[in-house]
């Protein structure tokens, strides 16, 4: 069982293709345990690229998602909408459940995180 650490992106993608393959694996098998330490090995990698902490607040969470992937606040206008996204950047107006579900499902921002109640602006 060759398994090494994964270090950067390219490594990262390299171990998402070869889980792939290992998905359906019989349990008890080689291919298995492979696939269990590479899920392992990927969580790890992402909770250090990509930190989105449990001490985030929603609108902290998408900002760090931005911040992480290079996105901007055009890119999450593009998403919900212009003006919903220069509210919910400015704690003006509250994430809807379809915001969530949009942000869940392009960004893969953990929804749990996502529907934390926060503090708005007055």
């Amino acid at each position: 069982m060759d398994i090494r650490p994964i270090k950067n992106d390219e490594d990262h993608a390299e171990a998402l293709e070869e889980m792939k393959g290992l998905w359906n694996a019989a349990e008890g098998s080689q291919d298995y345990d492979r696939l269990a330490i590479m899920i392992t090995l990927v969580h790890d990698y992402e909770e250090h690229r990509w930190p989105i902490g449990k001490h985030l607040d929603p609108v902290q969470a998408i900002e760090a998602a931005m911040e992480a992937e290079g996105l901007n606040q055009s890119d999450l206008a593009a998403l919900i909408g212009k003006s919903r996204a220069t509210e919910i950047l400015r704690r003006k107006r509250p994430l809807t459940l379809g915001m969530i579900r949009k942000l869940n499902k392009a960004w893969h921002i953990p929804a749990e995180r996502l529907v934390q109640e926060y503090e708005l602006s007055a």
